[in-house]
């Protein structure tokens, strides 16, 4: 039954009505009409009705009594992260991995808890494990009640913890430990006939520490952060052809980008028994004894080239005179115009690439700066040299003044839009463009890896509880790239700060009524509800019952 507003003669009526099946039709009954719309509602008729009705029904009365103060809301807990992710957590297989290694052992805690717990942590907020435990606090989250912060310290130390020497073949730059087990766990789990690791692409990033940061890990090298006075680790972080997460790769602070490409890919060969894998990463992972070392090994390889500093790139493939061959890519409802090229030289395959909407846009931003450089050099022309903008289309003239050269203004325009690539595989220029691109595609993964694995700060002090503090950051990862292909899936576009922030809105309230104890659950918003739709999660019910104790 329900009530419905009914209109006749121009007046609203409110009528109680039931609908019963006849057949293969549903007829709706009148039980009983209650009067005039507006003559109800302007007394005050309706709503006592609907106060003395509540009193049958106890999820009416509890929403009641909330709102008009009557009944005490004890506590208030938020539980839409906990629905979500532990649902993910144990399908993408994380709880099973984390719950067969430590049942190796006698734990006299939770400790497969205590890992979810920093992992959600690390989705909603990040920072410290100390952060996370009063984090907890305000959040629904079912077994973490008996755990404490050096619970959590050692959950790190056992994830971080350097596996037996005769466990550490494959062993390159850094020891093999029981986090590696688990992501080639997790990567066995979700793996078939058809899974393979064909494309691999790798970015690395450097976290600072406030201490000394361990023993091994904590070093002194270039600093990506622009602290240059911390000590810092190097993180690798890669990704299939699809943008899921792989595996971490964790090294001194002092380790070089181009130094540590092939160390990873004979590790990652051995850990995850590839035989064919082609390594995709930009130009700041080239080098000249890297490509040796990876041909060597008659691994594959797209790497992008420094095409202004590399002088054979420069003044010899960029001019060759052999056509491009055109492509269209839609991209967010708009079409982009590449072309492709293949180009062997000394030995070297080169591929060639422009985007005609990169060109537009660098030969429009080139004549702004020779407009405006126009401009200033009618002012004067000492404030010129130190933009770098200007000055690389400034020429020094005889009477110790600058003028514009349009001779570098010339040589500039040919690599609008250009980026070029070296591979020594035998795939057409546009499949290889294309696989590089999907390097650009998973950028977004990347910058949420940083964001994610940035999660100063890192009070640590031993290399073990450091890897399995980075280690979280990787675990959540792989949830929210589950949650993003669930929701793709779906053919829905999810905002990740929405989802986050409308999961974490979901509460529910301890309401205690008559010597009753009840949990009130808040409405879902829209982005709350698109993940638990994606994950297959029901909610609580509004109003439920609960033990007093």
């Amino acid at each position: 039954m329900y009530f419905r507003k009914k209109t006749s003669g121009g007046r609203a009526y409110l009528q109680i009505v039931e609908s019963r099946r006849d057949g293969a039709q549903v007829r709706q009954q009148v039980i009983a009409t209650l009067g005039r719309y507006d003559d109800l509602r302007e007394s005050g008729q309706l709503e006592r009705l609907l106060r003395s009705g509540a009193r049958f029904s106890t999820k009416a009365m509890v929403v009641d009594a909330v709102h008009d103060g009557s009944a005490a809301v004890s506590e208030v807990r938020r539980l839409g992260p906990a629905l979500v992710f532990e649902r993910l957590w144990e399908t993408t297989g994380c709880r099973a991995a984390i719950e067969e290694l430590a049942g190796e052992r006698k734990h006299e805690f939770a400790l497969e808890r205590a890992v979810f717990l920093t992992v959600l942590h690390r989705l909603f907020a990040g920072g410290s494990d100390r952060a996370a435990d009063r984090w907890r606090e305000d959040y629904r989250i079912d077994g973490v009640e008996g755990l404490d912060l050096h619970h959590l310290y050692r959950a790190m130390a056992w994830l971080g913890e350097e596996l037996p020497a005769d466990q550490q073949d494959g062993r390159t730059l850094a020891p093999r430990c029981l986090k590696d087990v688990m992501e080639e766990r997790l990567f066995a789990k979700r793996r078939d006939l058809f899974s393979k690791l064909d494309l691999v692409f790798m970015d690395t990033t450097s976290l600072y520490f406030e201490g000394a940061g361990g023993q091994t890990l904590g070093r002194h090298g270039f600093s990506k952060d622009h602290r240059p006075d911390l000590h810092q680790m190097i993180l690798a972080v890669l990704l299939d052809g699809n943008g899921r997460p792989v595996c971490t790769e964790m090294w001194p602070g002092n380790t070089a980008d181009t130094g540590s490409l092939v160390p990873v890919v004979d590790r990652l060969r051995k850990r995850f028994s590839i035989g064919r894998v082609c390594i995709v990463a930009d130009r700041g992972m080239i080098s000249a004894e890297t490509i040796a070392e990876l041909e060597a090994r008659g691994l594959f390889y797209i790497l992008g080239v420094r095409e202004r500093s590399d002088k054979l790139v420069r003044d010899l493939v960029l001019d060759d005179p052999a056509p491009f061959v055109p492509l269209t890519i839609s991209k967010r409802r708009k079409s982009v115009d590449y072309e492709a090229k293949a180009v062997t030289l000394a030995g070297r395959r080169y591929i060639v690439c422009r985007n005609h909407g990169e060109a537009k846009k660098d030969a429009a931003d080139r004549a702004a700066i020779l407009a405006a450089l126009e401009r200033q050099l009618k002012k004067g022309d000492k404030a010129l040299v130190g933009n770098t903008g200007y000055r690389r289309f400034l020429a020094s003239s005889s009477e110790d003044r600058f003028t514009i050269d349009h001779a570098k203004a010339a040589e500039d325009a040919k690599f609008d839009g250009v980026f070029v690539l070296r591979t020594n595989t035998d795939l057409a220029p546009l499949d290889a463009m294309l696989c590089y691109k999907q390097l650009t595609m998973v950028e977004q993964t990347f910058r949420t890896a940083k964001s994610l694995f940035a999660t100063r700060p890192i009070f640590h002090k031993v290399d073990e509880t450091i890897r399995g503090h980075v280690s979280c950051s990787f675990l959540a990862l792989v949830l929210k790239k589950e949650l993003e292909e669930r929701i793709a899936d779906l053919g829905r576009n999810g905002s990740w700060p929405d989802v986050l922030a409308d999961l974490d809105s979901l509460t529910e309230s301890k309401v205690e009524q008559d010597d009753k104890c009840f949990l009130l659950r808040s409405p879902p918003r829209p982005a709350a509800s698109l993940a638990l739709s994606a994950t297959g999660v029901a909610l609580p019910p509004t109003v439920r019952q609960v033990d007093q104790a």
